[in-house]
């Protein structure tokens, strides 16, 4: 089987220097004992005003845990260039008898509503059971009057439905949520549900009639198949995505057809629930563990990256098309090495860009760029500037705002070590 690149022809490649490109940090992380955050590893997301907004999975005020239990934070633009960080939230502030009841570690990234309310999910946090906290999806309303403190509420606690050993609600959520058009969430949680190997779940939060939420499982992973093999996939690192007719798509990092290592699925809606179609069997495919979200391009093909695997086993970029087909790239070090996050569509500028946590000129990850016909740019390696102060490690996607500008995280690096929110200027 011949390999090919995304909407290209083959995989020869040509790997640039990104030059011309402009890389500015914008913000470096001080850490819990400034109370301030650290570690980020998920996307960002834009308000209308064009104030980036994120998490970090440690840091902040609280002391529930050694290094921080994990913050919200918005960086707000300045007349003069200069970005100024804000912590709207620290998680763990609601700490009582051992437990996180407001949640901890947020380690994916936030969705806004029409009124300007934050949402998001944390892998750990909630009310202390069997198998500790659980994680929990929360809500961050912005104050009522300027400068005051933004309000978090609890939506769901995972761990929440134990019947004869196993948590049927799902627990340990990684995932970004989705809005539905009727204001209800979407998501995955990492492990639970009813399967046979406790493969995770994909979940639906109904906000209809306010208050916190009722939560509905979707999808059980590891239904199909017995023991440790789960044909239908197991261990969604990622949340979903909608397409324009309402069915839902993702990955799983493991299980399915990509050898056992991992699976892109769909899952449709019906009158007796949602039914769900493992859509990459091709057993022709190197690719393995895909940990990101995937994205549509403008023709209904499917893109995302997959982590290990491909020509030289550091992960790769994939595109389905919407009847079938499959083609990919492969990372081969030098131009990146073990992509974590999903792929960014940019359909004004007919490019694809993403991140790998590795590879690159100084083996800290870069900022990539692929556009048709065969084209692939190293946008930014990281570690770049003496002692990493530039970042290193960025484990989420990159967004882009009108202009063409990239932002995103880096998990480490920058002057104190606890990571960086980063600019790449065309």
């Amino acid at each position: 089987m011949r390999k090919t690149a995304l909407c290209m022809v083959t995989l020869l490649l040509v790997c640039n220097a990104g030059l011309g490109q402009q890389y500015n940090v914008l913000y470096s992380f001080a850490g819990a004992q400034a109370g301030d955050g650290a570690r980020p590893v998920s996307s960002l997301v834009f308000d209308r005003s064009g104030n980036l907004y994120g998490t970090t999975s440690s840091g902040g005020s609280s002391a529930g845990c050694f290094a921080g239990c994990g913050t919200v934070f918005e960086l707000a633009s300045n007349p003069d260039g200069s970005w100024s960080e804000t912590v709207l939230y620290s998680f763990c502030t609601n700490f009582v008898n051992g437990a996180c009841l407001d949640g901890e570690d947020p380690t994916a990234g936030l969705a806004f509503d029409t009124a300007g309310n934050l949402y998001g999910t944390t892998t750990h946090g909630g009310p202390l059971n069997n198998v500790g906290d659980c994680g929990v999806v929360f809500e961050l309303s912005p104050p009522s009057l300027p400068g005051g403190s933004w309000t978090e509420s609890v939506l769901y606690d995972f761990c929440s439905n134990y019947v004869n050993g196993q948590y049927l609600d799902g627990l340990l959520p990684h995932s970004q949520l989705t809005f539905d058009g009727s204001g209800n969430l979407y998501g995955t949680t990492s492990v639970g549900g009813s399967g046979h190997a406790d493969g995770g779940t994909v979940f639906e939060l109904s906000r209809q009639g306010g208050g916190g939420g009722t939560e509905a499982v979707l999808y059980n992973f590891c239904s199909l198949g017995q023991g440790k093999s789960c044909p239908d996939g197991t261990q969604p690192m990622a949340g979903v995505t909608f397409d324009k007719a309402g069915n839902l798509y993702g990955t799983t990092s493991a299980g399915g057809n990509f050898y056992s290592q991992g699976a892109v699925y769909k899952l449709s809606p019906g009158q007796t629930g949602w039914t769900e179609t493992v859509l990459l069997t091709s057993k022709q495919s190197l690719a393995q563990a895909p940990l990101g979200a995937v994205s549509f391009g403008p023709s209904g093909n499917l893109y995302s990256t997959f982590s290990l695997g491909g020509q030289s086993g550091g992960g790769g970029v994939f595109r389905s098309g919407p009847h079938g087909g499959f083609t990919e790239f492969s990372f081969n070090g030098n131009n990146g090495d073990g992509p974590t996050a999903g792929a960014l569509i940019d359909t004004k500028r007919s490019a694809l860009y993403g991140t790998t946590s590795q590879g690159g000129a100084n083996f800290s990850g870069v900022v990539f760029k692929m556009t048709a016909p065969e084209e692939e740019t190293v946008l930014y390696s990281f570690c770049s500037q003496p002692n990493c102060t530039d970042g290193a490690t960025p484990l989420g996607s990159v967004i882009v705002d009108h202009s063409g500008n990239l932002y995103g995280t880096a998990k480490l690096g920058g002057p104190n070590g606890f990571g960086v929110v980063f600019e790449i200027v065309p």
